[in-house]
């Protein structure tokens, strides 16, 4: 026969302890702990609904930002950054606004930039790239240097040059970075720095011997020297 626990062993038997302690403190704080759990599920249930909400704005960004870019491939840039009253369209702008936290927003981001630039508003496009999420990795490169560009548009030759050194460190490979350096070498010697300049070429000359942008760095190079 198994002997029957006493109730002092009961009581310090680890597990009934802990359970005793559990229970006292359940007791001493009830409204306290129900309102833990309450709050709990209202975060869960919060969660659910928001992440529930979010995939639905993302797959209605996706429908009307498709529609724009409808207007974009055909070269009315008008219709696609700003929409088409007649026919009920979102343009990027609106895209953009009423859904900030979308990727296709996002996109409607860069899209509106672009569309500025074409129709040769490079104040608005500049705004725009302002506010744009740029993607990690190759994919960020183009508009850090879409960017970079419409500053030297802007005549902001010293932030272009620096936005071009960001696009040239995105994503460091034997392409797109020797490309952006000589731009912001170019950027550099316009805005009349011509040691950033020659720092720029010279890094791309030992760094990049390979690079299409090899020749050019030469001879810009050159050019520094005889100033």
């Amino acid at each position: 026969m198994s002997k029957r626990l006493s109730k002092e062993e009961l009581e310090s038997d680890p597990l009934i302890e802990n359970y005793n302690r559990a229970a006292n403190f359940y007791a001493e704080n009830r409204i306290t702990v129900l309102s833990t759990i309450i709050g709990l599920v209202v975060l869960i249930g919060g969660i659910i609904g928001y992440n529930y909400y979010s995939e639905a704005q993302e797959s209605k960004a996706q429908e009307l930002l498709a529609i724009a870019e409808g207007y974009y491939s055909q070269g009315d840039y008008e219709n696609a950054l700003y929409g088409n009253e007649f026919e009920l369209t979102y343009g990027f702008d609106q895209i953009a606004d009423e859904f900030p936290r979308t990727n296709a927003g996002n996109i409607a981001i860069y899209y509106a930039a672009v569309s500025s630039f074409e129709l040769g508003d490079i104040e608005n496009a500049l705004n725009y790239m302002e506010s744009f999420d740029t993607p990690d990795g190759i994919m960020g490169v183009g508009p850090l240097t879409f960017h970079a560009r419409l500053l030297m548009a802007n005549e902001s030759y010293e932030a272009a040059a620096q936005k071009f050194i960001e696009a040239a460190n995105w994503d460091k490979n034997e392409v797109t970075t020797p490309s952006n350096l000589f731009e912001a070498a170019q950027a550099y010697y316009k805005a009349g720095n011509n040691e950033r300049a020659n720092e720029l070429v010279t890094q791309i000359i030992e760094d990049y011997p390979q690079s299409s942008k090899f020749a050019e760095s030469q001879k810009l190079k050159g050019m520094i020297a005889a100033n």
